[in-house]
């Protein structure tokens, strides 16, 4: 029997456990906290449903279907048997996709425990938004299968993956993994090495610096820089990239935006000021701003939350249609 066995019953994990239960592979789910894993499954089933009668389930198996591909443990031993087979590479492979929190000790420990009950086919792979993979398995003996599967939040709407390998993993735990992610419909980018920030977030902070210093320089309001994305870049990039936003933007493509915008571009780069102070006094006019906005209680936090998720789910279903 083949399995995909997943560390960790939060909200990545679930999403994940979702992900490839809706491509049709049977996930082990383990948490160490005993009961956690298959409170995780209700959950889950709870969305299952809701997807479902909105017409949004991915995959082209049910709910009941999917469901029945996930079970939950918390023995890690029980949890790491089974084997997921590879069709590229027609042998068996176990992937197992870690999702506990974002502690580096914690990551090494769990990827050191797993590495003593499985065999040298199986592939590691951590859900890390923010450290390198030659950070996470630098307890892991055979470093050669190991990667970071970098998903965004929410993973069950928003399909990219990074896939980011350490400085020994071979070619084929890249391409099998790409393999995977594409089969269960996610849309994985490769890196050719590890680098802090990964692709995503480097460009994240990037334009989050940029927001920062226009609201506190008293450029722009926080609502308004927000509309600048949302409504502004946001619409083109929602489709296409910075790179072919550029390409379509003048008359003969890229080298022809460049030499017409080039030196503009060069001169407002060179304008920008030193990286913000997030914690300082003048950081929290903007924290101000922001939660007259949308307060900070749960209420709030949480009604917006699954405010975004319906539009993401919207915007899926379009780009999915198109």
């Amino acid at each position: 029997m083949t399995f995909i066995t997943v560390i960790g019953s939060g909200l990545i994990g679930r999403s994940w456990a979702m992900v490839f239960a809706s491509g049709g592979f049977r996930v082990k789910i383990y948490d160490n906290q005993p009961g956690q894993a298959a409170k995780a499954i209700t959950e889950v089933r709870k969305q299952m449903e809701e997807l479902e009668e909105a017409h949004m389930l991915r995959g082209e198996l049910s709910a009941t279907q999917q469901l029945a591909l996930l079970s939950s443990y918390d023995d890690l031993a029980q949890a790491l048997e089974g084997a997921f087979l590879c069709p590229d590479l027609q042998r068996p492979t176990l992937v197992v996709q870690e999702c506990v929190f974002e502690q580096l000790e914690v990551k090494q420990d769990v990827f050191q425990n797993i590495e003593r009950l499985v065999g040298k086919d199986v592939i590691l792979s951590s859900s890390t938004s923010c450290l390198v993979p030659s950070s996470v398995f630098s307890k892991v003996q055979d470093r050669s299968r190991c990667l970071v599967s970098h998903p965004v939040n929410p993973p069950y709407y928003v399909k990219l993956v990074e896939l980011v390998p350490h400085p020994e993993t071979v070619a084929t735990v890249m391409d099998t993994t790409h393999a995977l992610m594409t089969k269960v419909g996610q849309a994985p980018v490769c890196l050719k090495k590890e680098i802090d920030g990964f692709a995503l977030n480097r460009v994240q902070a990037a334009v989050i610096a940029e927001s920062w210093r226009l609201v506190q320089d008293g450029i722009i309001s926080v609502q308004d820089i927000d509309l600048v994305m949302s409504e502004g870049l946001g619409m083109r990039y929602a489709f296409i990239g910075p790179m072919e936003t550029m390409h379509l933007n003048a008359p003969e493509g890229l080298e022809d935006y460049m030499k017409r915008y080039g030196e503009g571009i060069m001169r407002v780069i060179t304008s920008f000021g030193p990286v913000p102070d997030f914690f300082s006094e003048g950081a929290k006019c903007i924290i101000n701003e922001m939660c007259e906005l949308i307060p900070s209680d749960q209420e709030h936090l949480s009604a917006r939350k699954e405010r975004r998720d319906q539009l993401l789910m919207g915007l899926a279903k379009l780009k999915k249609d198109r």
